[in-house]
């Protein structure tokens, strides 16, 4: 499985918590920085950063990937969409939370969102 992180770099230990719940070795992390420049237009931005995973049309429709999405809300619903077209389908994306209590704050995998299956429950329910 390859890791496409939009967001903090993950730690060995997200890695294993990844591949635990998943059942698949992580093959790969691509780290792909999400800044942005707030005075320009987004979707050029954003489809700069799907550029930059680095992966061929062909690689864009047949790996198995896992999508640790960015943290500002625009940048993510509008890469969805960007990774969308590219799959042909949505992509599992990883939830992230806080490990309560921690000091400095870290983060745990709180889950891996099958969002192709999300969105073909919705379409029974229109």
């Amino acid at each position: 499985m390859i890791i496409l992180n939009f967001s903090h770099p993950l730690t060995a230990d997200q890695v294993r918590q990844i591949e635990a719940l998943t059942g698949h070795k992580v093959e790969r992390v691509i780290e792909v920085p999400s800044q942005i420049d707030h005075q320009q237009p987004l979707v050029p931005q954003v489809t700069a950063l799907a550029n930059q995973a680095g992966l061929s049309p062909e690689e864009w429709q047949t790996l198995p990937l896992l999508v640790n999405p960015p943290s500002l809300n625009f940048i993510a619903v509008v890469l969805l969409a960007e990774l969308h077209g590219r799959c042909g389908y949505f992509p599992a994306h990883l939830r992230m939370r806080p490990v309560q209590g921690s000091l400095p704050p870290q983060y745990e995998v709180a889950e891996v969102l099958d969002l192709q299956a999300v969105r073909d429950t919705a379409r029974g329910r229109r």
